[in-house]
């Protein structure tokens, strides 16, 4: 099925084909249409499959030929859990709007920098794509006001229901019109997220991608059984012996993911941390060289990881498990993505054995398991 049966118009089919988009992945098959006709929409498939084009492409047609509303006035709105994500959001809405006969402006707006420049930027946005705290700073300014929007976009809305937004979003929710189309997409479907899915959305189109066993056949899965105090100079090892010129580590906490960078540094391996402690100056900048292949060694958070989007990223190592399985996907999904095979490595102490075990079952997949002893 091409773009073109989707109700696309031309200019915008123009644009897809000149940055080499040819078919449109199931969720984007589904959502679009839906989406050009007004209706709200619960989407849920896995990471990498799409979901930002299949919001993105029919709110720019919507905006062709929407009502011009006043200063600091908003036509859509996104919400997004972390800063990465938003800029990620805003960079998808620019390139595909970019040759539209009516100019769409977007803006992403998030904390960690200072909300001056942000207040001044909103004069004109169609598309205010935000994190919730930084977004309810900018109401309290009177810098933006959300009684005009025409679509709320909750995008990864299980990581921002589990991380604690609720309160800030039924804040948000209250400046909203009560007439308005809601479009949630996520990655799993959890209670909380039924929760909201009944008090957002009214008779919504609800597309569910099944994740198939083969989604992850793209991705060589391998596991090392390695004592934590050992882990610090297998990683190395495994660094160095397989060559690795782009590598995403995940780390469990902040304090872990600086500690692994320190070491890899002292045995001269360039890397770099990227976590919610670190500026988003030092964030974008990591994360700019890293996708550009200018940094080696990328060392991330669960959290921060959800930034982190490179169609041909060779090598994932979990340097420590997460504690979900869910989370696990997510991880190694960073590689094995757009048709190019991938590398998804984990060090597993005997004590993460018995976690690591549920995790392969919830997978419905075995990983094979080396001893690292037998190795070196």
């Amino acid at each position: 099925m091409p773009f073109s049966s989707l109700g696309l118009p031309p200019d915008l089919l123009k644009v897809l084909s000149n940055q080499n988009f040819t078919e449109p992945t199931p969720i984007q098959q589904a959502a679009i249409p839906a989406i050009l006709d007004g209706k709200d929409v619960l989407g849920i498939a896995k990471t990498g499959s799409g979901k930002t084009a299949s919001y993105v492409l029919p709110l720019l047609m919507n905006l062709q030929t929407a009502v011009q509303l006043k200063n600091r006035h908003v036509n859509v709105l996104v919400l997004v859990p972390t800063r990465e994500l938003a800029v990620q959001v805003k960079d998808v809405f620019q390139s595909f709007s970019r040759r539209l006969p009516v100019p769409v402006k977007t803006l992403a707006v998030y904390g960690g920098v200072s909300i001056n420049p942000q207040m001044t930027a909103l004069q004109g946005v169609n598309v205010l794509v935000a994190t919730p705290g930084r977004l309810l700073e900018l109401i309290d300014s009177n810098a933006v006001h959300l009684n005009s929007i025409e679509t709320l976009i909750l995008d990864e809305a299980d990581k921002m229901l589990n991380l604690g937004f609720k309160e800030e979003m039924n804040r948000i929710i209250s400046h909203l019109p009560q007439k308005r189309q809601n479009i949630l997409l996520s990655a799993t479907l959890s209670a909380d997220l039924q929760q909201i899915h009944q008090v957002l959305l009214h008779a919504p189109l609800v597309i569910k991608i099944e994740v198939q066993e083969d989604s992850l056949e793209q991705i060589n899965q391998l596991a090392y059984i390695v004592s934590a105090e050992k882990k610090g100079p297998f990683l190395r090892y495994l660094i160095n012996q397989n060559e690795m010129k782009q590598v995403l580590i995940f780390a469990s906490s902040v304090k872990a993911a600086d500690a692994v960078v320190n070491k890899l540094r002292k045995n001269n391996l360039e890397a770099r941390a990227i976590h919610s402690k670190k500026s988003q100056g030092g964030r974008n900048e990591a994360l700019t060289l890293f996708k550009a292949g200018k940094l080696r060694i990328l060392v991330a958070t669960d959290l921060m990881g959800r930034g982190i989007d490179i169609d041909q990223l060779p090598f994932v190592i979990n340097y420590e498990l997460p504690r979900s399985p869910k989370d696990y996907i997510h991880r190694i999904g960073r590689t094995g993505r757009a048709g190019n095979v991938g590398d998804a490595i984990s060090l597993v102490s005997t004590e993460e054995l018995h976690h690591f075990e549920i995790i392969q079952k919830k997978m419905g997949k075995q990983v094979k398991l080396i001893d690292s002893e037998s190795i070196r």
